[in-house]
């Protein structure tokens, strides 16, 4: 079993041929958004239709489904796509150590050698904790090659002054941080202040210096589909590498309508200008079966190449511990109890 193999996995119309993967992208190869100037004409054009969106993702699960070891290799994938993360008022280093040590090892030995996988580099593609926690974070998984995502700039609120939060998102870095999961403020997309967004987002790129910025769009208290796609647009336009929908904090996380709107925006903007931006979903993904669900709308949405650690993240504290549930009972037709899968 390769982990390759999620390139052909999306079930097809009966009687077509599957096309042959194609080659797997080198991230280093991977432009950087530099950044843009503010198009307000182009922000202004921006319209999306919540009903249309709504059909669309309605479609999705029960259309796109992958069974039995085609549905293994997409798991197993699907874990390489995570930012596993800790983000709870009771954090402590032991918790964070922990969870750096289940980064490291995150699917039973016995289940990957059963599944044939044991030869495959399957780990999360970055830990994300709590500024606190980056020194420790980052010498928990020194020479894993797991990235280190600290959650910056008043996190999850984003309200404190800007120079706090810029001084934030410095001493991340300073710390090892290399992503920076900032967010914006929310109030600045109500009332439609674009200039402001654009130039929040603008400093806050130029604080990560070569570390990579998400930018959490708060998208369940944004109002409107209409106005998580203009937010998406001025956050790419300002340099951001990845768009992310939410902290996990709000009454409205992670769904398949709303990315929907951001990815499409992610296309739009690609035609554009050529760069490819990531897309993060965060939030209330907890399931395997949820987590196909958001692998089948990037590949049809973006297309295979999308589906790579440097172009899709699921925010995720919990889906880990369904995946390996899920393995298991690929290999013995049973579920294992959640305590011998344990995060931390």
């Amino acid at each position: 079993m390769e982990l390759r193999v999620v390139d052909q996995a999306a079930s097809k119309p009966a009687g077509k041929a599957k096309a042959p993967a194609p080659a797997t992208p080198d991230p280093a190869a991977h432009r950087r958004n530099p950044g843009y100037p503010l198009d307000l004409d182009w922000v202004e054009r921006t319209v999306m239709n919540r009903s249309a969106l709504e059909r669309r993702a309605a479609t999705l699960p029960a259309r796109r489904t992958v069974k039995k070891d085609f549905q293994a290799a997409w798991l197993l994938k699907a874990i390489t796509l995570m930012d596993l993360t800790t983000l709870n008022s009771d954090d402590t280093p032991g918790r964070v150590e922990r969870l750096c040590a289940k980064a490291r090892h995150p699917v039973r030995q016995d289940i990957l050698d059963g599944l044939g996988a044991s030869g495959l580099a399957v780990r999360p593609a970055a830990v994300c904790v709590y500024h606190a926690f980056v020194r420790t974070a980052v010498a928990a998984l020194k020479g894993t090659g797991i990235n280190v995502a600290a959650v910056s700039t008043a996190f999850p609120h984003g309200l404190a002054p800007l120079s706090t939060r810029l001084a934030e998102i410095e001493a991340s870095v300073a710390d090892g941080a290399n992503e920076i999961d900032i967010v914006i403020e929310r109030g600045m997309v109500l009332r439609g202040d674009w200039q402001a967004l654009y130039d929040e987002v603008k400093a806050m790129r130029k604080a990560c210096g070569d570390a990579h910025i998400k930018t959490i769009l708060g998208t369940g208290e944004l109002a409107t589909q209409t106005n998580v796609a203009k937010a998406s647009l001025v956050c790419m336009l300002a340099g951001a590498d990845f768009i992310k929908t939410s902290t996990g904090k709000e009454k409205v996380n992670a769904n398949l309508v709303t990315s929907l709107s951001m990815v499409r925006m992610i296309r739009w903007f690609h035609e554009e200008t050529g760069i490819e931006i990531g897309y993060k979903p965060a939030g209330g993904i907890a399931s395997a079966k949820l987590a196909l669900d958001y692998m089948a709308l990037i590949k049809e949405e973006l297309g295979t190449h999308w589906l790579q650690p440097h172009l899709f993240r699921f925010g995720a504290s919990s889906l880990l511990t369904d995946i390996e549930r899920q393995l298991e009972h690929t290999l013995t037709g049973h579920y294992a109890a959640d305590y011998r899968m344990p995060m931390v």
